[in-house]
């Protein structure tokens, strides 16, 4: 048979570690280094963590555990797999990719962002340290440890926020001023989609092997930081504002939709990752001690990562006399201005400036692998015979990447951080995933059954998995999930950029527009399938006969591709024997 039309294998994951390693690498991201510390010292230091324990108990591990369980039980990506459990609410699966598609185009200039500032480091000086640059106004003031305040005024800004906003950004005064592209960066963002096409194009062959690296050398650099952080005066002031408790924050609201959504966020909820990564695991893999390995890691990543910043934000606060409420900062903020400017303030800045930037890289990297990988397992599960042959998988994440590419361009021109911006806090990390949560919840829990998903979850690993998992899909978190997002419209506000900047009416449309697109794919699906049910031609000629498979809300029965495979092999037999 010719080879290029022979259909090949969906693919494995070569051992057990490779999937850890993958599904850490996503998790463990940005969120944990630039947004978990900032949230903690900002909602009470130590009790913080009473609510994301809580929301982690209630929330991330069930929806963990069920979005890992559907992918590996069904063996197919995140839109297939919704026809073995519920073809009704397959629309769900759309919405999800809709979500990753967008955080594919953005995510990925950040790290065109930490390769600009990557590359600048390679100096004699750090550029961001000083104000004798061409791109520095009159307004820079360079830090001066002996007289540091009387140089400082009203409308002074610091070398490393002019380096930013002046330098790599070229920023414009709103987004009604899109202005020039960027080359610098349209090249780091070239870069940065070249090197994602290599690590992702032969699927999980190739992506498996990537993640040894990516995945664990940021935990290396984070060590390293860690270490260098805590050596450094003013340290453990830094630790004490990151971590001292104030209980009398546990009584503001805020403070728990802040952790509910930092929760649901970090952990990939409802962005298919999950449910993509898991579909190539071996059908008897134990996901239910995954979930809780993989879920530790997540939150002890985010709770370290908040020494190795604060350590440093507690250095700069000694050195410049400054309260560290006035240096700590999240987001960009933080990668791009805080940290560089506490970097230049130690010896060898560029030593920890590599180390810093390059760590940045492989959290985003991680990331963006698996945003491509998943989109390229709905693909490819939806139209197996075409895309599973020789060279067609390449061409098609080529075509991927060129496209996300030219759309990314607009993100790296002078108006591009505030479409950036939009796009993450309207559709990457907005109330659409609280909604799309509640959704998944009631069509599992509910229509599916829980039970019956426990059936199959016991299938696969040999045991039942704790009763209160169940109870968490019926009722738990739903309720938390639509309370979080009942209580997020009773406290909306506009965005506002950099606190100020207040966005055009257009732009916020676009911005619900967006993110409302994601939603509406489920109940339009839901509309599509039962007009496609009533104009069958056994409805039309009045057959009051149906056979089950023909509803949409029925669950198909049968024993999935992966199932069949495992039980022919011998695997019943060899565990009952065991």
């Amino acid at each position: 048979q010719n080879p290029i039309l022979q259909l090949l294998d969906r693919g494995q994951w070569a051992s057990k570690l490779e999937f850890l390693l993958a599904v850490a690498g996503t998790l463990v991201g940005l969120g944990n280094l630039w947004r978990f510390p900032y949230l903690c010292y900002k909602n009470g230091g130590g009790a913080f963590l009473v609510p994301y324990v809580l929301f982690l108990l209630a929330c991330g591990i069930p929806m963990f555990l069920l979005e890992t369980a559907m992918g590996q039980f069904t063996s197919q990506g995140c839109i297939t797999c919704w026809r073995h459990f519920c073809p009704l609410f397959e629309g769900i699966g759309y919405a999800t990719q809709v979500v990753i598609a967008y955080a594919a185009v953005s995510y990925i200039v950040i790290q065109a962002w930490a390769f600009f500032y990557l590359f600048s480091s390679f100096s004699a000086e750090v550029p961001w340290a000083t104000c004798r640059n061409t791109w520095n106004t009159e307004s820079c003031v360079e830090f001066d440890k002996t007289n540091a305040s009387s140089n400082w005024t009203a409308n002074a800004t610091t070398p490393a926020t002019e380096f930013w906003e002046r330098r790599v950004l070229g920023i414009s005064q709103g987004i009604e001023e899109i202005g020039s592209l960027r080359w610098e960066l349209a090249l780091c963002l070239l870069l940065a989609w070249i090197l994602c096409y290599f690590c992702v194009w032969k699927g999980v062959r190739s992506t498996g092997k990537v993640v040894y690296f990516t995945a664990t050398f940021p935990y290396l650099m984070l060590v390293v930081l860690l270490a260098r952080g805590l050596t450094l005066p003013g340290a453990m002031d830094g630790l004490a504002f990151y971590l001292y408790p104030d209980p009398t924050r546990l009584v503001d609201p805020q403070v728990w939709m802040d952790a509910g959504a930092q929760v649901l966020f970090s952990f990939g909820i409802c962005q298919g990752s999950l449910t993509a990564l898991g579909s190539y695991n071996q059908y008897n893999n134990d996901c239910f001690k995954d979930t809780f390995v993989l879920c530790l890691v997540n939150g002890g990543s985010s709770f370290v990562a908040g020494f190795a910043i604060f350590s440093v934000l507690g250095f700069m606060s000694y050195e410049q006399g400054l309260p560290i409420s006035e240096v700590a900062a999240s987001g960009p903020g933080l990668a791009f201005i805080a940290y560089p400017r506490a970097v230049a303030m130690m010896p060898l800045p560029q030593l920890w400036a590599i180390c810093f930037f390059v760590m940045v890289i492989l959290l985003g990297a991680d990331t963006q692998f698996v945003s491509l990988e998943c989109l390229m397992t709905s693909v490819t599960d939806m139209f197996p015979t075409v895309f599973r042959r020789a060279y067609r998988r390449e061409l098609l994440l080529l075509c991927l990447c060129s496209v996300c590419f030219f759309l990314g361009l607009l993100l790296v021109t002078e108006g591009g951080l505030y479409f950036l911006q939009l796009f993450d806090h309207y559709v990457c990390s907005g109330n659409n995933l609280l909604l799309l949560s509640v959704c998944q919840t009631i069509a599992i829990g509910w229509i599916y059954g829980a039970d019956r998903l426990f059936d199959n979850i016991e299938d696969m690993i040999g045991y039942r998995p704790w009763p209160i998992m169940k109870f968490c899909w019926l009722y738990i978190t739903p309720a938390v999930c639509l309370g979080t997002f009942i209580f997020s419209l009773v406290r909306y506000k506009p965005l506002k950029f950099n606190k100020t900047y207040v966005y055009p009416t257009w732009a916020y449309a676009l911005g619900w527009s967006l993110g409302l697109f994601c939603v509406l794919l489920v109940p339009l699906w839901i509309i599509f399938k039962n007009v496609k049910q009533l104009c069958r031609p056994e409805n039309k000629t009045h057959n009051t006969v149906k056979q089950p498979e023909q509803c949409p809300l029925n669950p198909d029965d049968t024993l999935t591709p992966a199932a069949n495979d495992y039980k022919g092999s011998g695997g019943s037999e060899m565990e009952m024997q065991v």
